[in-house]
């Protein structure tokens, strides 16, 4: 009875929103809203990989969340509920209260529900969310749809997380632990965005996805990347390095118009946003500073390396 008792005493509690059965059967159960398409996602975290093993459980539950949540952002779609799969080496009890409270500090701040999911024993700490969100039929923003002369922009500041990880205890590892998922922001840039990315394996590496699934090329200026303030004090290839490929960012890469640029900095954002370059018609990423190429020297995350 051990799994029972664990989801009756952190992960049973009165949903936040509309959902017709959650926790507790076989299966939810959910009626979708009218002229809506369902977005569905799913991360997987595995303790010693994806967070250091010794990450304050709260962070881990709050990380689980929303890394999912920022793909359904990415989608210009509102978030909804999640399912949580959560394999345990043993059970403890702090470890567990840290966990669940992290987790639905998350779903609380961004109006999410935990509607079911598993619980199993394994030799190995693993953490598989499955989000659900709502998007207006036809107005998911996709990959595929960036086009020439689109400015490139992303959200916030990139490179954060990854100094982070290789500085524990600095300031920049609550962007590690904490990361914000740019829900409001993705829902804005419905309607106004071509095409759009999470940042989770560096910007460069995510921003090609986009030019694969589109077709085209594009143009990034190294001094318009926005950066910390601490990054800046490294040499530039340090941070650049950070900023392109250090990954964990959870920030919104996205292609836009110059006309629904400028409609969007009308509209009352929650984070800054940086234009930091232009799709080109020629293939392939070119990296530029002050007119003059940069080629890469390094790549992203790498899931299997």
């Amino acid at each position: 009875m051990a799994e029972f008792s664990i989801i009756d005493t952190y992960f049973n509690r009165k949903n936040v929103n509309s959902i017709d059965l959650g926790v507790g059967d076989d299966s939810a159960l959910l009626t979708p809203p009218p002229q809506q398409q369902l977005v569905i996602c799913a991360d997987t975290l595995v303790a010693g990989r994806h967070f250091p093993l010794d990450t304050n459980p709260h962070a881990i539950g709050w990380k689980s969340v929303a890394v999912n949540l920022s793909d359904i952002a990415a989608m210009g779609a509102k978030p909804h509920s999640i399912l949580l799969a959560l394999s345990l080496p043993q059970i403890d009890h702090d470890w567990l209260k840290g966990f669940s409270q992290g987790l639905y500090d998350c779903c609380d701040q961004f109006g999410v529900s935990l509607i079911g999911g598993d619980t199993t024993q394994s030799p190995h700490l693993t953490i598989s969310v499955t989000a659900l969100g709502w998007v207006d039929t036809g107005k998911a923003v996709t990959r595929s749809g960036a086009q020439v002369g689109d400015f490139i922009c992303v959200s916030g500041q990139v490179g954060d997380a990854a100094y982070g990880l290789q500085h524990l205890g600095h300031p920049l590892q609550k962007r590690l632990d904490y990361p914000t998922p740019r829900c409001h922001l993705g829902q804005q840039l419905k309607g106004l965005a071509n095409s759009m990315i999470d940042v989770s394996d560096g910007l460069a590496q995510d921003l090609g996805h986009i030019l694969t699934a589109s077709k085209v090329g594009a143009e990034i200026e190294l001094n318009q990347l926005p950066i910390d303030a601490t990054l800046k004090k490294l040499q530039q290839e340090t941070q650049w390095k950070y900023a392109l490929a250090g990954g964990d960012d959870y920030e919104l890469c996205f292609t836009i118009s110059p006309q629904n640029y400028e409609t969007l900095l009308q509209q009352q954002l929650d984070v800054n946003i940086s234009k930091i370059g232009q799709i080109t018609e020629q293939n392939g990423l070119r990296i530029i500073k002050n007119g003059i190429d940069h080629p890469l020297k390094f790549q992203g995350y790498q899931h299997f390396a």
